[in-house]
């Protein structure tokens, strides 16, 4: 028996615009050295996001290692989050899967956990013109109560088009975008090209002020607010200047977290721009999180280890910045 949303599918679109605001994030697995999911690490994650704000959480995905789990572990992976969650803060999946069907078991799995959205990302092995992607968006609407979001990334490995993210933006259930061209100007043209009610997010914190002031409302599916650590309270501090109007104090703020920022570009998002795979990147940003204190665990098999060396350094740079 599925959990009872807070919305109906034609409501979807209104409850996101007024519940999905701020930091979104996706959080990284921890695995133990056996390969095996770290239930406690994870369990012990989840009530650190709830301390430290998170608005909800993005999971399963990507960050998440989960195009390195069987169907059963991303199953367990889920229910663990969930109990552990209890009702406490908004959980969203991420799809990702070529069979629309076997993405309909799993949208319809976390419907009965409690999960209230998911991230969908496109399946290119087969389809890969812009009207068989859209069927398989439109299907899962059709066919889920969720909210859904889609991804427009390269990581996916197949960047949807301006005109066919126009077209999802207008199936009743699909409630935004997360827009990870890199290029911010997309976001900005996008806005403009959908509706009112629809939500362009662009997931990366150094264009989240100007987005602010161009109406964007979320930073979603990235991980900036964790990872931030003592500097966090300077990204909650300009987002309310800059909802405030004080745009040169937002910006005065903003500018203190520019160090951080960019050592978080040479160690995440140049692997990530470079290649467009997060395997590179996930191995540092599990670094980041045991220098956090949270549970970061080792990256699964058959992902090579971030070198001693190297951790070594992330820990001292993070300790310099005073994130840690």
């Amino acid at each position: 028996m599925a959990n009872k949303l807070p919305f109906t599918k034609s409501e979807a679109k209104t409850w996101a615009k007024q519940t999905l605001r701020d930091w979104y994030d996706c959080p990284c697995t921890p695995f133990l050295p056996d390969d095996s999911l770290d239930e406690e690490g994870l369990r012990r994650n989840v009530e650190h996001f709830i301390d430290i704000g998170e608005s909800g959480l993005v999971l399963g995905g990507f960050v998440a290692e989960c195009w390195n789990m069987s169907v059963t572990e991303w199953m367990r992976y889920h229910e663990v989050i969930a109990e552990t969650a209890a009702g406490r803060i908004p959980l969203h999946t991420i799809i990702f899967d070529q069979s629309v069907h076997q993405a309909m078991e799993k949208l319809n799995f976390c419907e009965k956990l409690g999960f209230v959205a998911a991230e969908v990302i496109t399946p290119i092995v087969q389809l890969r013109s812009d009207q068989e992607i859209y069927d398989y968006f439109k299907y899962l609407a059709d066919h889920s109560n969720l909210a859904l979001l889609f991804y427009r990334s390269m990581v996916a490995g197949h960047l949807i088009s301006l005109d066919l993210s126009r077209r999802l933006s207008e199936i009743p259930t699909y409630v935004g975008m997360k827009q990870g061209s890199l290029n911010h100007d997309d976001s900005l043209k996008l806005r403009r090209m959908t509706g009112e009610d629809f939500i362009v997010s662009d997931p990366f914190e150094h264009h989240w002020l100007n987005d602010l002031r161009q109406g964007g409302q979320v930073i979603y599916g990235a991980f900036a607010h964790i990872l931030y650590g003592k500097k966090r309270g300077l990204l909650e501090q300009y987002t309310a200047l800059a909802r405030a109007g004080k745009w040169e104090e937002a910006f005065a703020v903003s500018q203190q977290l520019q160090p951080v920022r960019d050592f978080y570009d040479e160690i995440m998002f140049a692997p990530l721009s470079g290649n467009f795979t997060y395997a590179t990147t996930l191995g540092n940003l599990k670094v980041c999180y045991e220098a956090l204190g949270m549970a970061g665990g080792v990256m699964r098999s058959p992902i090579r280890q971030v070198a001693p060396e190297k951790r070594e350094w992330i820990r001292g740079r993070l300790k310099e910045l005073g994130v840690v």
